[in-house]
């Protein structure tokens, strides 16, 4: 008996020493299960937010202003740069006028001293001559001055004209005046291709100046601060040069084109005043019978 009373003793000695020692261990478990349990809810709860939010739409593409352009040239020049710019557009406009003008009158005289030729020379009369001509023809407006000449040499002070000089004095004025009428519009090419890269040249100026003006109020030096504003003066100057070259190249084209006109022109006249001279036309071409 005291034998099992001693091993009942120990026995009971072990599951106390057991269960004393068990119990903070289990405690301390339960507790750091208790602190993890929520962290695993709010990171699922996180995950789960994250995966239902849908996906931003996509941004749509927009232009970008550039603020170096012609645009912005406009947009932001003051008075004196916007007039300057409206200067040079009518500069462009009035000189391609004039060379589109010009080459469409040069081919009219072209066409019409063509038709002189072939249908003037080949009249009985000098009235039938004149009336084979277009009415608006330069050659018929010759022709008439001509013809109104013989016919009205008359008069005190004009008989002391000698007839030969009054005839050709008619006939020369008549031909400078078709000249004239052709060399129209001329002076303003010669005037925008010498000044239209000076006007462009003092649009870029004032662009600068007031570019350098604003970087120096700004306190920014940087390239981009810099080299914008300047490079968009300069616009102002290429615009110009872009005006002025066809200036030139036009106005040297239709002072060619014009010498070979008049040329036709002076041809006709010279053998309308030896027609006139001799009184009447017979129907050949006043030179034909001394070749």
């Amino acid at each position: 008996m005291n034998k099992t009373a001693k091993h009942i003793a120990r026995f009971a000695a072990i599951g106390l020493i057991s269960t004393s020692t068990l119990l903070p261990i289990s405690t301390v478990w339960a507790e750091e299960t208790a602190q993890t349990t929520p962290v695993t809810t709010v990171v699922a709860d996180e995950t789960t937010q994250t995966t239902a939010t849908p996906p931003p739409p996509p941004a749509t593409e927009q232009e970008a202003y550039n603020p170096y352009g012609l645009e912005a040239l406009w947009r932001e020049g003051d008075v004196i740069a916007k007039t300057t710019l409206f200067i040079l557009v009518l500069m462009s406009i009035g000189t391609w006028y004039i060379i589109f003008s010009k080459v469409f009158q040069q081919s009219k005289v072209k066409r019409h001293g063509i038709e002189a030729e072939r249908n003037f020379w080949e009249a009985d009369t000098l009235n039938s001559a004149k009336d084979s001509l277009n009415p608006s023809s330069s050659y018929r407006y010759i022709a008439e001055k001509g013809i109104h000449s013989t016919k009205h040499h008359d008069g005190s002070l004009l008989e002391r004209i000698d007839f030969n000089t009054w005839v050709t004095i008619s006939i020369q004025r008549a031909i400078e005046k078709v000249q004239s009428h052709l060399g129209n519009g001329l002076a303003f090419l010669a005037t925008v291709g010498s000044t239209a890269p000076f006007v462009g040249l003092f649009g870029t100026v004032w662009g600068i100046y007031h570019a350098l003006t604003a970087i120096g109020i700004s306190g920014q030096a940087s390239i981009d601060k810099v080299a914008g504003p300047v490079g968009e003066a300069l616009i102002m100057t290429a615009i110009g040069l872009a005006v002025a070259v066809p200036a030139v190249l036009g106005y040297n084209w239709l002072t060619r084109r014009n010498k070979a006109v008049m040329d036709n022109v002076r041809s006709f006249g010279s053998d309308l005043h030896a027609v006139l001279l001799s009184g009447e036309l017979n129907g050949n071409h006043p030179n034909r019978d001394s070749k």
